[in-house]
């Protein structure tokens, strides 16, 4: 396995992570065992959830299978680069006013103190913000932040879904509180979807923070599947195949030449962009999870990355620097 720092931090991590949204609704907690004992095995450390994984009446269910996992021993807590994000409403009557969604240092304490208990542990390594909140200040922000960080609960603070100008103003005013700052960011990038290359990620490589890729394959259009068995999929995602069919088919016939499945190469091409540490893989099967480790040790060369440039946005090239004159 390869491994990288996280951003500016001094924290190694596999340049693969393992994303668990689907343990508890799509993956039982026998076989999500299986993958992240397998993942153990294979040496992929970072492990990324949240606390609101498990869906609507069971928010904390992923949170609470990954802590009986913690919970068998073997050294597994010891092993894993621990990543859950706050934000989202927890549906819990309790939290009053702040149950829905936000990030002020109230909900923050609870929500971590309860994503403690439900991963039986008494520390994160990444503490993530779900999504941006603007209707809190970062002096709020960061002075909850560090009172955690002193504590030990936290090791590292990192966003998700944050726009370049929020990446940026996280780190100037981590700056003035004398802090690290953001050391990571996970934002929906893939060969779909490129808009974060305009603004996103040159933000984060200029500012230390290390990008993690969710959805690199893009719900798994990029996933080779383009003729589905009926009712497999929505209306919508039939309809988006049958757009895209033109660029996947090329895709597929590119694969073919380079011997790899579809699902390497558009996981590979994330890792080739020089801010991301690691894309997010959320296998439902062990099988899948065990396919996904060729990712780390295929490097696509200079040809292949402009071919896929040419499939996916046409002889323009990749912005930002196609609008250069």
């Amino acid at each position: 396995m390869k491994y990288a720092y996280l951003g500016k931090s001094g924290m190694k991590v596999s340049r693969l992570c393992l994303g668990t949204m689907n343990f508890g609704p799509s993956t039982d907690e026998k076989e999500a065992f299986r993958i992240m004992d397998a993942a153990v095995d294979a040496g992929v450390n970072f492990f990324d959830t949240a606390n609101v994984y498990g869906g609507p009446g069971r928010r904390g269910w992923t949170e609470e299978i990954i802590g009986r996992w913690f919970a068998q021993g073997g050294g597994r807590r010891e092993k894993v680069v621990l990543a859950t994000k706050v934000y989202g409403d927890m549906e819990n009557p309790e939290d009053g006013p702040n149950g829905a969604r936000g990030l002020s240092a109230y909900k923050i304490r609870r929500h971590l103190e309860a994503s403690l208990k439900r991963l039986q542990t008494d520390h994160i390594e990444l503490y993530q913000m779900h999504h941006v909140d603007r209707n809190v200040s970062w002096d709020e922000l960061w002075n909850a932040f560090s009172t955690h960080l002193a504590q030990g609960t936290i090791g590292y603070v990192g966003a998700s879904n944050f726009a370049g100008r929020d990446l940026v103003k996280a780190q100037y005013e981590a700056q003035k509180h004398g802090l690290l700052g953001l050391v990571s960011e996970q934002h929906k990038y893939s060969l779909l979807c490129r808009l974060p290359e305009l603004e996103v990620l040159p933000a984060a490589e200029e500012h230390g923070i290390g990008v993690i890729a969710w959805s690199p394959l893009d719900g798994g259009v990029l996933g080779g599947n383009t003729q589905p068995k009926e009712g497999s999929r929505t209306a919508g995602q039939r309809q988006k195949l049958e757009r895209l069919r033109p660029q996947l088919e090329r895709f597929s016939e590119l694969c073919r030449e380079l011997g790899e499945s579809e699902a390497t190469v558009a996981l590979a091409w994330t890792l080739a962009h020089p801010a991301v540490t690691a894309p997010i893989i959320g296998p439902r099967t062990l099988e899948q999870f065990e396919q996904s480790l060729r990712v780390v040790e295929l490097e696509l060369d200079e040809e292949t990355l402009k071919r896929l440039d040419e499939i996916f946005l046409g002889p323009g090239g990749s912005a930002p620097e196609a609008y250069a004159w």
